[in-house]
């Protein structure tokens, strides 16, 4: 029999060492991605790519974030904040935008009062939605992401209805903004997001000692001494602002939450959070800029990130579910 410190020294091993490889990956990603092609002035070359590798850090880190905090509340690692419908809101969003204002409204619309207006509308969406869960009479998880699945459709429904209305010619441009497009960030709103992620990183970092203890289940949670409704609240609602923020920026990402952090439990071998959420984020930073590095310097563009990203991440949610049937 091991010695009782053996196991837990070579379980710490381990998950520092898959953090330091990450951190290597990550910054040579983004040195990669500074540096490669590089033509001209380096005073405009720097901040050029430095306004974007912002862009895809901090959609990088609000989805890795959000994506393991949900998990962690909801006691499920098959699920994704897209699951209650911000993707589809996000796109019911932008198609009675073009439907009531007419196609030009994506161009003449100010970039911030939009950023502003769709993260204004998602976390009211989903604080009504939390309310409702928590207020009164005592409601599972389970019915709130039922109920945020039954208003995903609603809102495709919709956007299907709008779009079928609209001319064909506007029905084209308004697609492209279905996709994430990690290439096309408006960094006008680079400051406001930063400050929004600032803050919810803050109010994160103060809960951070209750994620252990919350992806114990609501029971033991309450035995161990955790307000559990406040702090599932106060969670979910930080996990609505980070989505809102990434989504607002790029457009929506379904499964690319799900392929970092499943990728994150399996390499740090532990569900403790002060190793599990470094290594999503520092996956996804991964994942992102040296993705977008390959496809700009490699394929010169000829496909887009997002459409591989969702690929792999649908591949691990279907290996995921299987494995959970087979179970």
């Amino acid at each position: 029999m091991p010695a009782p410190g053996v196991g837990r020294i070579s379980g710490l091993s381990r998950q520092a060492l898959a953090l330091i490889i990450l951190a290597v990956l990550a910054l040579v990603s983004i040195a990669c991605f500074m540096t490669l092609g590089a033509k001209g002035s380096w005073s405009f070359v720097l901040p050029f790519r430095g306004r974007k590798l912002l862009a895809l850090f901090l959609v990088a880190y609000s989805v890795a974030v959000s994506t393991v905090l949900f998990q962690t509340v909801t006691n499920n690692r098959i699920l994704t904040p897209s699951i209650m419908g911000f993707d589809a809101l996000y796109i019911l969003l932008q198609t009675a935008i073009v439907f009531f204002l007419g196609v030009g409204a994506l161009t003449w619309l100010d970039p911030q009062l939009q950023f502003g207006v769709e993260i204004v509308v998602m976390v009211a969406f989903s604080g009504l939605l939390f309310r409702w869960l928590f207020l009164g009479e005592e409601r599972s998880l389970t019915l709130l992401v039922l109920v945020g699945i039954v208003f995903g459709i609603l809102f495709r429904s919709l956007s299907q209805f709008m779009q079928r209305m609209l001319d064909p010619n506007a029905f084209n441009v308004l697609q492209d903004s279905f996709f994430a497009s990690f290439a096309t960030v408006d960094t006008t709103l680079l400051l406001v997001a930063t400050a929004i992620v600032a803050v919810v990183s803050l109010i994160a970092w103060r809960l951070g000692h209750t994620f252990d203890v919350l992806s114990l289940g609501r029971a033991q949670a309450i035995n161990l001494g955790v307000d559990y409704k406040r702090t599932v609240v106060i969670i979910l609602m930080l996990v609505s602002v980070l989505v809102a923020v990434s989504t607002a920026l790029v457009g929506p990402i379904t499964f690319f939450g799900l392929l970092v952090a499943s990728l994150a439990h399996s390499l740090v071998g532990t569900s403790r959070h002060r190793y599990v959420l470094p290594a999503a984020v520092l996956l996804a930073i991964t994942c992102l800029v040296g993705g977008q590095t390959v496809l700009e310097r490699v394929f010169a563009f000829d496909t887009a990130l997002s459409i591989i990203i969702e690929f792999l991440g649908g591949v691990v949610f279907i290996i995921l579910v299987l494995r959970r049937a087979a179970r």
